[in-house]
């Protein structure tokens, strides 16, 4: 009888078909995921012409897909740890498609809320549950540039909003950009079938032949035999619930200035996704030239998320965060500098770099820093606490606006927590992460 540690299988392996397949997979879900996050910001204009409401009223209609999205983070990241990885991602996929459509049909600032926080649940509900997926069968060399190519797709999603917007909105109204939101539900029979299930949950369910089947795709060297015994190697039966062992071990202080970064950084993205539009209009720029913004802020992001990757798999991501914060609080507070026009779209880029790649980035540690049997809730309440911060960024930029304050001193409010998060993050004791095996950056450069 062998013993198959299939986590130290699935870190040893090569990159290869199976990991590009889920690597596709994920990341087209992210992208659709994106695009439902960014349409809100997109048609916002629009949208507080079409229903007459004022900027404070309008960030509160943000706000409700985000306080979704914190229920969802938590709820549906937990769950996926006891029910499987797979059927969670499908639920998630249906509920952000199918509501993120039905907003498009409603007519008062009430049924659009409703409608949003519905699809909320989803958009928040899928992050925790592709970053624990990807970070699962990842090859340990190159975990932390796989979860963000896959969390570049988030990028892609919010550009190809901003492009779809640019393209239908003024002919279509601003209804078309949420009905298209719709057709990723189409795949969700496709994603069930095909989507490799969480090894963890397998090994404690004792699906054999499915896990068989599974590490055989992720090495080729690995034949199977009848007598296979399968294990993890973070000790899935340790005692107690999956949220008490998010403080059990040491792990709590770093549990909470993990929380504190994740809250921090999605008020900065939120804040950013939902008024960089609306502000840059309000400086004088056209609603085009707004939206061109979003777009560049969504290249920066891609781009930083992707270089973050690269550099938390060769450095310690520790102070790869760290510095990806500090610059997302210097960016951000340039913004209401009057500067030339090409010098401010780099700026839009390197605060998209520094703000969505860095959150990316962030998921990445975290993904790397709980145990595999736990990593789906640790995530999910990571972002779920997180969504704190994108429920208030919209309510508090939404009131500073409706205040007629000056461009800067907006920027400069959003650009506030990143020096918050930064200070969080230098307090995370990255060693803990070790109890899962895995050989972060943080904890052994080497």
């Amino acid at each position: 009888m062998r013993q198959i540690d299939v986590q130290k299988l699935c870190d040893d392996a090569r990159f290869g078909k199976f990991h590009v397949l889920l690597l596709f997979w994920c990341a087209l879900i992210i992208i659709f995921d994106g695009y439902d996050l960014a349409v809100v910001g997109i048609a916002l204009p629009s949208i507080m012409s079409d229903m007459g409401i004022q900027p404070t009223s309008a960030g509160f209609m943000v706000s409700s897909a985000l306080l979704g999205m914190m229920l969802g983070a938590v709820f549906l990241g937990t769950i996926a740890d006891r029910i499987g990885r797979v059927p969670a991602i499908v639920i998630c996929l249906l509920l952000f498609s199918i509501f993120t459509a039905a907003a498009g049909l409603t007519r008062d600032p009430v049924t659009f809320g409703i409608a949003r926080f519905l699809a909320g649940l989803g958009i928040g509900g899928v992050m925790p549950n592709v970053v624990a997926q990807m970070t699962e069968y990842s090859p340990r060399k190159i975990r932390s540039t796989m979860v963000t190519l896959m969390f570049s797709g988030y990028s892609v999603g919010g550009m190809l909003a901003a492009l779809v917007g640019k393209g239908m909105i003024e002919r279509y109204g601003w209804q078309s950009v949420f009905l298209a939101a719709g057709f990723p539900a189409l795949l969700a029979p496709v994603i069930l079938k095909y989507m490799p299930e969480s090894l963890a949950f397998l090994v404690r369910n004792e699906r054999s032949t499915r896990l068989k089947d599974i590490l055989s795709r992720i090495d080729p060297r690995y034949v199977p035999q009848l007598a296979d015994r399968f294990s993890l190697s973070d000790r899935e039966g340790a005692p107690g619930s999956p949220i008490a062992r998010l403080f059990a071990e040491g792990r709590g202080t770093s549990t909470v200035m993990l929380w504190i970064a994740f809250f921090m950084c999605l008020f900065m993205v939120y804040a950013l996704s939902s008024w960089l539009t609306k502000l840059m209009a309000g400086a004088g720029h056209s609603l085009g030239s707004a939206l061109t913004f979003v777009l560049v802020l969504n290249f920066g992001a891609m781009i930083g998320a992707i270089g973050g990757g690269w550099l938390a798999d060769r450095f310690n991501i520790k102070y790869v965060l760290i510095a990806m914060y500090a610059l997302a609080a210097i960016s951000i507070s340039l913004l209401g500098v009057k500067v030339p026009v090409a010098v401010l779209f780099f700026l839009v880029g390197l605060a998209g770099a520094s703000t969505i790649g860095t959150q990316i980035v962030t998921y990445a540690f975290a993904g790397q820093f709980y145990p595999t049997a736990i990593r789906s809730t640790g995530i999910g309440w990571a972002s779920g606490i997180g969504r704190g911060g994108a429920i208030l960024a919209p309510i508090v930029i939404g009131f500073l606006v409706s205040k007629a304050l000056p461009l800067q001193q907006n920027f400069v409010a959003i650009a506030v927590p990143g020096v918050i998060a930064m200070l969080a993050v230098c307090l995370i004791d990255a060693r803990r992460s070790r109890n899962d095996g895995i050989a972060v950056a943080a904890a052994d450069p080497a």
